[in-house]
């Protein structure tokens, strides 16, 4: 049996700081400055400089290596050089504390650059996880759509190269984005981007981890399964390339997935009638967060009553937007509830468009709107 390993931790300690070099320059620094004073008292005592003892002495020590400057005017040759070698000594140590300091601050700004450093304590933050080009247009767009996130609520999580991240974030709108460097499918980066107290998240298909839409959506498929196992409350939307695996985004409870290729396959499939789908598709979804189809909450009066008493609401309102549907199950933790407890797991945010009139509006809904472009 090794008997180092049955030291005491406290020994042990010792041991390692007994080996550092820099434990014996500082020694040497304090009997040079124990000695020098020494030469100052000893010698300084028998002159009219003002040094009549130890007290003195000392007072002037401190003085020189803290200060830089003499308290007292000595005049004897010996004290003269013990006072000039406390200056020097002074200055020196100023100057390895003063590079230490720098050089920590400069560690710091360093790993901040760099995304390597645990963000801030935030609450209710976005995350956007991934990287691909054209991903200032991504962050533009986010912002628009999102009135209620400022860019100091959201932190980028992605493995890009940090100077590519950077170029971005220097752009004046996004400065105070926050930024953190490394695989957003592993838990310890997703705890420094502060997963638990975030409230939604973005994922979307990170080409710099991947060379095919398989290993892509495995990544996000991964990511999300370890986002839900930290914190299950958590809305989650992710993008996959392929809908290959769009059942188990569903086994790991995702929010919401978005199906990237089979989007754009039946935008143009629909392009191609020469029908001008494309134009009212842009419209409707466009960056313009007032007009086009809009997600609103749904008035508390009319929980558990008929869909046309609803209509028969914004009919009367003197608004330019008209009702087409509901947003069934938008709560996130009550479905949770449900899935735990073993009863039939319902879809988040299922759209109902136009139902029947004497439809029980369920809790948890919201409503689907269409709204008008202003003077038209």
């Amino acid at each position: 049996m090794n008997k180092g390993n049955n030291q005491p931790h406290f020994w042990r300690r010792i041991k390692r700081t007994l080996k550092n070099p820099f434990l014996y320059i500082f020694i040497l620094i304090g009997i040079i400055i124990c000695a020098a004073t020494y030469v100052v008292y000893k010698t300084e005592t028998k002159t009219d400089s003002g040094i009549t003892g130890m007290f003195d002495a000392v007072w002037h020590t401190i003085v020189a290596v803290v200060a830089a400057y003499y308290d007292f005017y000595v005049k004897s040759v010996p004290g003269r050089f013990a006072s000039l070698l406390l200056l020097l000594l002074g200055m020196a140590v100023w100057a390895v504390i003063i590079g230490k300091i720098t050089s920590v601050i400069m560690n710091i700004q360093n790993k901040n650059n760099r995304g390597l450093k645990k963000i801030r304590p935030m609450k209710g933050h976005f995350l956007l996880c991934g990287w691909r080009s054209g991903f200032e247009k991504l962050l533009e767009n986010v912002l628009s759509a999102n009135p209620d996130i400022t860019p100091d609520m959201i932190v980028l999580v992605n493995s890009a190269p940090s100077e590519q991240v950077l170029s971005i974030l220097q752009d004046i709108r996004f400065k105070e984005i926050k930024y953190v460097s490394g695989d957003f499918s592993d838990a310890e980066t997703l705890h420094r981007a502060g997963i638990e107290t975030a409230g939604r998240v973005l994922v979307i298909a990170d080409f710099t981890g991947g060379t095919t839409a398989m290993e892509i959506d495995s990544r996000t498929v991964l990511a999300v399964l370890t986002m839900k196992s930290i914190k299950p409350q958590v809305y989650v939307a992710a993008e996959l390339l392929d809908e290959k695996l769009q059942e188990h985004l569903q086994m790991a409870r995702c929010n919401e997935i978005i199906l990237t290729q089979s989007y754009e396959h039946s935008l143009l499939a629909t392009a191609s009638s020469g029908m001008g789908y494309s134009n009212v598709i842009k419209t409707l979804i466009g960056d313009d967060d007032n007009t086009g189809i809009l997600i609103r909450s749904l008035p508390s009066a009319f929980v558990g009553k008929p869909y046309g008493d609803l209509e028969s609401y914004y009919d009367k309102k003197d608004e330019k937007m008209i009702l087409v549907g509901l947003l069934l199950n938008t709560d996130a933790n009550r479905l949770l509830k449900k899935d735990e407890s073993n009863q039939q797991l319902e879809k988040y945010n299922e759209p109902l468009l136009t139902p029947p009139s004497d439809f029980v509006i369920p809790k948890s809904s919201k409503v689907i709107l269409i709204a008008g472009t202003e003077g038209a």
